[in-house]
């Protein structure tokens, strides 16, 4: 299915120069933030993106030829401490939803957020939040897990008959664990 954009879009993508601005959405433990780049508040799908709330830097991954794990990395400006108080929260922050979006800009600086405008660039989960103060800047990094993240995730479960029923009732790979049962294995060459 071929994405359709607008045709004040599509006039921007062909013409030399492109400004564009970020929508970002994060999930924090009291509930979703939005964030905008660009210079004023922007109403999208019913929710209103702050310009002051703080993005200092959005750096997307680097692709190269190798499994890598990079990530995509939002820095916010955090002179509230809000953040930091979100990240000291008991429920913690890692696996919470992150979305980044782009949008462009038209000719007279005014962004475009129609249905066919926004583009949807990056939706994971939060990975490793932390927290850097050098007295005279509070940056609060906020990375969104890679899409190569899983690769050497272990998940462990209790095998089991009973386990296994429970992930399956209809599973009965591990039936004849239990019991007195002899299996014969063959190795080798027959």
């Amino acid at each position: 299915m071929a994405r359709s954009f607008s045709t004040a879009f599509q006039n921007i993508i062909n013409s030399d120069t492109i400004k564009y601005f970020f929508l970002i959405d994060v999930e924090f433990p009291s509930g979703v933030d939005y964030y905008t780049s660009h210079s004023s508040d922007i109403t999208w799908n019913s929710n209103t993106y702050i310009s002051d709330g703080g993005i200092f830097e959005v750096s997307p991954p680097s692709f190269s030829t190798t499994v890598d794990r990079e990530a995509y990395k939002i820095v916010l400006t955090d002179v509230s401490d809000s953040v930091a108080g979100e990240f000291k929260n008991s429920t913690g922050m890692v696996g919470n939803d992150i979305t980044v979006r782009v949008g462009l800009l038209d000719s007279n600086g005014a962004p475009l957020i129609g249905t066919n405008d926004i583009v949807n660039i990056y939706s994971g989960f939060i990975d490793s939040p932390s927290l850097a103060n050098d007295w005279e800047t509070k940056l609060a990094t906020i990375e969104g897990s890679s899409p190569m993240a899983d690769l050497d995730q272990v998940n462990l479960f209790m095998v089991s008959k009973d386990g296994m029923d429970q992930k399956s009732s209809t599973d009965t790979s591990f039936d004849s664990m239990y019991g007195d049962r002899e299996i014969t294995l063959n190795w080798g060459k027959i």
